[in-house]
């Protein structure tokens, strides 16, 4: 694998890490959710983030690396989503909030990811297809915070 391959590898990587945590942050709070609505909309932002996993994982292994395939439990998305459990038992408001510092932490992944010079063209174009999910559901999350806050 060239230098520019690992290069490739490890920044998707490190993204994929963090769209799992996410992934399952999502799973565990449509768990424990109390509202209907709200477990249902994080279901479904959970399967979305499974499917950027997957397409991320693909340019992995086309770039000739290993795809990871677990998240990292030092990464910060976790940390939040676990803070986002024992939030549950206070009210909607906590758990938006919770989440929403999820999805700031994956967004900027991501960004840092978009503004990597040495990232080449062909990987960026599928880090800035995956970020429009991950954008849809930072700003979906901040919407909410406002209608809750307001």
């Amino acid at each position: 694998m060239t230098a520019t391959n690992q290069h490739d590898v490890t920044v998707l990587n490190e993204l994929i890490a963090t769209t799992l945590d996410s992934a399952d942050g999502y799973a565990e709070a449509s768990k424990d959710a109390k509202s209907s609505q709200l477990a249902s909309l994080f279901r479904d932002r959970a399967a979305e983030r499974e499917q950027v996993v997957g397409k991320l994982q693909q340019r992995v292994a086309f770039l000739g690396g290993k795809p990871e395939d677990s998240g990292t439990v030092l990464a910060s998305a976790h940390r939040v989503f676990t803070n986002l459990r024992n939030s549950l038992s206070k009210n909607d408001g906590a758990v938006i909030d919770e989440v929403e510092r999820g999805e700031d932490h994956i967004k900027h992944k991501f960004e840092r990811a978009l503004d990597d010079g040495e990232v080449t063209m062909d990987t960026k174009a599928i880090i800035a297809d995956a970020n429009i999910s991950v954008r849809s559901g930072h700003d979906q999350m901040s919407r909410m915070k406002h209608m809750l806050h307001s």
